[in-house]
């Protein structure tokens, strides 16, 4: 595959270099060096300087293999503190290096550098990593890719071969003037002004003909499409024109295979998809757009790039492909519905069918006092009533040190008060409870978590993360979640396997997994304008009773604050 405008062609450099193809006896050590500076970009008619990694829009690749050793050295060059998070590496007892500024580390200050140093352990697929403090993530960005050991081919057709396509958004203003300004009002920050396909908006945006990405194929042959949505705020539903796509994988982990149009991917999702360049030889859009199924403001406007027939001039206008409509909320449902985990002798499933400790969080927006804000009050999210204040000190440090008076361990169970969540909105009884409170769980615990969204000003899809973590998605429903009837309709055989969960707008989801991994978990919304409002929590996983199941010390440059 020809790659045009973009680093991809890397991928065949590095493994024909032998980067990539190492002996399996010898785990490899891949070392990055990531120099986080500032860089005049223009998009959109507009030049401005972003924060990006190595001059690039979107960052590096990050190319490994499971069982390798990855070293990053990341410098920061720019006057905003910094800290990467590595979305999906699951950072066995090395919360350390897992990145979310005062949960696992306190951030890398202007001129400092940290060594991001982890183990890619029983993962293989398409993650991605990005900046995890204030809105940075907005342009610092990237993919990983972690392919099969040697000799371990993937569990369906070997594709011609393979290209990353990283979803994002872009704002014409500076983002963090744009967020902090409205964070003196009280109000919501603005919607992008596009979004992006590898940093690039596609000529259906006015000064963008130069900046859309192309990729040419050969006739007859499949190709392997490793699709990330690291947009900031946008669900976004992704298809070729005259293509359909073959979903085998998300977030890293393999799915029984099933042909589609259209996917859907929540911001920090990623989905792998094959496709057969079987149709008449033409240009054929690319295209992503939102979906927003709640009364809520988004940027309505359609990303592109071309997927381009060897041999079809650049003067043929691309043919465009018909998303689903941005509420078409029975699409995205039925999308959903289709994912499986592969649940075979390779890749099992190991759903836990005995649950330890049942938790219910509520998921809910509201309205605080402000007196520093010029509207009085200001947007605020929570978790069980609970908005999260961020500690000054690393969560995990603070941990792992036994330091007082950081966080409590007294994150509740289940909501304060039961009531209709998805009944008629709630506009009365806003305000919320505030702390820097984590739910502690015992080593090896089976948890079931029930995500239940909540009609509070109102209801909103929330794509949920755990660090550390993945999980299965044994349930999803709309409306409010039953107890006695839900349960038994659960599927415990071959769920979806993820790291990162869209909860439905005015419903609910039920995952489950084993506390196995000690340490401090960040768990949050990846909207990030609900994060920012406080839509996160912590868990405390403890240390199993040998050392070998205990937190790993940290290390020796690890940043204070």
């Amino acid at each position: 595959m020809k790659i045009i405008r973009n680093s991809g062609l890397l991928f065949l450099f590095l493994y024909l270099l032998g980067f990539l193809g190492d002996s399996p006896v010898d785990a490899a050590v891949k070392k990055y060096q990531f120099d986080v500076q500032m860089k005049n970009v223009s998009r959109l008619c507009n030049a401005k300087p972003i924060v990006t990694v190595n001059g690039m829009f979107p960052g590096p690749t990050v190319y490994a293999r499971e069982g390798d050793r990855v070293i990053i050295n990341v410098t920061n060059h720019v006057q905003y503190n910094l800290s990467i998070h590595w979305h999906g590496l699951k950072q066995y007892r090395n919360g350390w290096a897992d990145g979310p500024a005062y949960i696992t580390q306190c951030p890398m200050q202007t001129g400092q550098s940290y060594v991001y140093d982890f183990n890619v352990t029983g993962q293989r697929g398409t993650l991605w990593w990005h900046a995890h403090i204030l809105w940075l993530r907005a342009t610092v960005y990237g993919a990983i890719v972690i392919l099969p050991q040697p000799g371990k081919p993937y569990p369906f057709p070997q594709p011609y071969q393979e290209t990353n396509i990283v979803l994002g958004e872009w704002w014409n203003g500076d983002v963090e003037t744009a967020v902090n300004q409205a964070n003196k009002l009280g109000a919501p920050p603005p919607m992008s002004d596009a979004h992006t396909i590898n940093g690039k908006p596609g000529p259906l945006f006015p000064c963008s003909e130069k900046h859309t990405f192309v990729v040419e194929v050969e006739p007859g042959k499949t190709y392997l499409l490793r699709i990330v949505n690291a947009a900031l705020n946008d669900e976004l539903f992704f298809g070729i024109a005259g293509h359909d796509m073959t979903v085998v994988e998300i977030d890293a982990v393999y799915t029984k295979p099933f042909a589609t149009k259209f996917i859907l991917l929540g911001p920090g999702q990623t989905t792998n998809v094959l496709v057969k360049t079987d149709r008449s030889p033409n240009r054929y859009f690319m295209a992503a757009g939102p979906f927003m199924d709640a009364p809520v403001s988004v940027d309505n406007k359609t990303v592109t790039a071309i997927l381009q027939y060897k041999g079809v001039p650049n003067t043929v206008i691309p043919i465009l492909p018909k998303l689903p409509l941005p509420n078409d909320t029975s699409y995205a449902l039925d999308y959903n519905q289709k994912l499986r985990s592969l649940n075979t002798p390779n890749f099992p499933a190991l759903v836990p069918l005995k649950v330890d400790r049942r938790l219910f969080y509520t998921i809910g927006l509201g309205i605080n006092a402000c007196p520093t804000c010029v509207n009085g009050t200001n947007l605020a999210a929570s978790i069980n009533n609970i908005t999260f204040v961020m500690p000054k000190v690393a969560l995990l440090k603070a941990h792992y040190f036994s330091i007082p008076n950081v966080f409590r361990t007294d994150f509740p169970d289940r909501p304060p008060k039961p009531f209709n969540y998805t009944g008629v909105p709630l506009t009365a009884n806003l305000g919320t409870s505030t702390g820097t409170r984590l739910s502690r769980v015992k080593f090896n615990t089976t948890v079931e978590l029930v995500l239940q969204d909540t009609n509070l000003l109102t209801v909103e899809s929330h794509p949920f993360h755990l660090h550390g973590y993945n999980f299965f998605v044994v349930g999803t429903g709309v409306g409010n979640f039953n107890p006695k009837t839900d349960p038994a309709k659960f599927n415990l055989i071959d769920p979806p396997e993820r790291n990162t969960v869209g909860v439905p707008t005015g419903g609910w989801a039920a995952i489950r997994f084993r506390a196995d991994n000690p340490g401090v978990w960040f768990m949050h919304c990846h909207l990030e304008v609900h994060t920012m409002w406080g839509l996160k929590m912590a868990f405390v996983v403890e240390n199993g009773n040998t050392p070998e199941l205990s937190v790993l010390p940290p290390p020796k440059d690890y940043p204070s604050c």
